[in-house]
């Protein structure tokens, strides 16, 4: 009995280290290692009520030990009465006072800090010329990827959000279906998208994101609200550069703009796209938001097909041909089935040559 009581006294020790790794992680997914201005003031209040929880917990272990030890049957006899202290305004004085402290110390920093990640009023300011001085991205969630437009620069993109470093980045949030939200665990968030409203944030991106992940360059953006069955696979990736890089890109995909495919076209790729999937992709940054599938025009450029495959022809391919497969639910239609072998090849070439920064 003593020896498998021995073995269990080991599990409280195993589900401390399995709670404590499980907040373990990569750079560039990690909340518990911020590189933006607000996931480092959200850890820090993290840190905040995990010390107050932990004092907590320690103060009333020690006095139940104290109390256990000091008053056991076997110290004091079987007939021992200890002094009742019940009523006594000493004691119900400290045990409402000192939670009301303890309570306000967290408290406030969590309502100023609420305050201060809500203050978007900078999203309205323009300079002398009318231009806004802020950059302002306009998020949509869908099942189950990801539409960043840029309206001040009159371009869109999808599944890989680019940002500059060191300044405040604004977001208009929605969704165009159900229910999603936006996190970047390493940076800060979440918060919802929804369908009837608009939410408004910020985040400062504070390092470029070059060289993470063992040179993938990007950091990890997940949907954080259940939204069906493949939200676990809703992923989108963000580039951070330096303002002049970023620019650079602005540049890149504006000059993309009338940019389309033909079906009159020598390449089989192009010609086999125009014609079965230009109705839902663009492959021009200069072109409407809310179109029926991801704007394509990076599509080389990115870290990831379908935001959770491999940036492999061969995955384009597989894709294609079976997107159920790699996310059920998705909205894409089973028009594929009827391209060959070497139809899907073509568009998968061309697909991987669409590229602003090569």
């Amino acid at each position: 009995m003593k020896k498998g009581l021995k073995k269990w006294s080991l599990f409280p020790l195993l589900a401390a280290f399995a709670i404590i790794l499980s907040g373990c992680g990569e750079e560039y997914i990690s909340t518990l290692r911020p590189s933006g201005a607000v996931g480092k003031e959200q850890f820090n209040l993290l840190l905040l009520a995990t010390s107050i929880m932990t004092l907590v917990v320690i103060v009333v272990s020690v006095l139940y030990l104290l109390t256990f030890a000091k008053f056991r049957r076997s110290k004091l006899g079987e007939d021992y009465m200890p002094k009742q202290v019940e009523g006594s305004h000493t004691l119900e004085v400290i045990w409402t006072v000192i939670p009301i402290i303890l309570l306000l110390i967290l408290s406030v920093p969590t309502i100023l800090a609420t305050y201060k990640f809500a203050d978007v009023s900078a999203m309205d300011e323009v300079d002398e010329e009318g231009n806004p001085t802020a950059l302002t991205v306009n998020v949509t969630a869908k099942l189950y990827w990801w539409e960043f437009e840029y309206p001040e620069y009159g371009i869109v993109t999808a599944q890989e959000l680019v940002v500059p470093t060191n300044e405040k980045v604004y977001f208009n949030l929605k969704a165009a279906d159900v229910k999603h939200s936006f996190w970047i665990p390493a940076i800060g968030g979440k918060i919802d998208t929804n369908v009837e409203n608009v939410n408004k944030f910020y985040l400062v991106f504070d390092k470029e994101s070059a060289g993470l992940n063992g040179g993938e360059g990007v950091w990890y953006g997940k949907c954080a609200e259940l939204c069906g069955p493949s939200h676990a696979l809703m992923d989108f990736k963000v580039k951070s550069l330096n303002r002049q890089d970023f620019d650079a890109w602005v540049a890149a995909m504006q000059a993309t703009e009338g940019q389309t495919a033909s079906t009159d076209s020598t390449d089989l790729g192009e010609a086999v796209f125009a014609q079965n999937c230009l109705g839902c992709h663009a492959v021009s940054a200069v072109s409407p938001a809310g179109a029926m599938g991801p704007n394509l025009t990076t599509f080389g450029d990115r870290n990831r097909v379908a935001g959770i495959l491999e940036h492999t022809k061969e995955n384009v391919e597989a894709w294609i041909k079976n997107p159920e497969k790699y996310k059920p639910g998705n909205l894409m239609t089973d028009m594929y089935k009827e391209l060959t072998d070497e139809e899907v090849s073509a568009v998968a070439d061309y697909l991987m040559s669409l590229s602003v920064e090569k």
